[in-house]
C-alpha cells in the first residue's frame, strides 16, 4: 500500500481536489483562498480534463482496483494463467504523474 506521506500531493493535484495553482498570501496568518481553477474544480467535481475529481483517499482506492488475477482452468492439467486488469484513463494518468511504469508483464 502506498503511504500518503510518500507521495507529494502536488504530483497528483491534476486528478484531485488539491489546488494546482494556490494563491500566494502576503500575510502568513491570513485565511487561504482558492484559486479560480480550484473553485471551478470544486464546483464541477471535475478535473480540467473533464474527469471526475478525487480526494487523495478515493484516488488511492481507485488505483487499488488495478489488479493481477490468477485464473485456474479446471481439467486434468489445472492450467493457471495470470492476467493484469486494463488500467483506466485515470490510473494511466496517475502513473504518468508519478513517473511510474504500469507493469505490462508479470514477474
Amino acid at each position: 500500500m502506498i503511504d500518503s506521506g510518500e507521495v507529494p500531493r502536488s504530483l497528483t493535484a491534476p486528478l484531485t481536489f488539491t489546488d494546482e495553482t494556490p494563491l500566494t498570501r502576503s500575510d502568513p496568518v491570513a485565511r487561504a483562498r482558492r484559486s479560480p481553477a480550484a473553485t471551478r474544480k470544486a464546483a464541477t467535481q471535475q478535473t480540467a480534463e473533464g474527469s471526475p475529481a478525487h480526494s487523495f483517499h478515493t484516488l488511492l482506492e481507485h488505483l487499488a482496483t488495478l489488479t493481477r488475477d490468477e485464473i485456474t482452468f479446471t481439467g486434468p492439467t489445472r492450467t493457471a494463467i495470470q492476467k493484469l486488469t486494463t488500467p483506466t484513463p485515470t490510473q494511466r494518468k496517475a502513473f504518468q504523474l508519478l513517473q511510474a511504469v504500469i507493469p505490462s508483464t508479470l514477474t
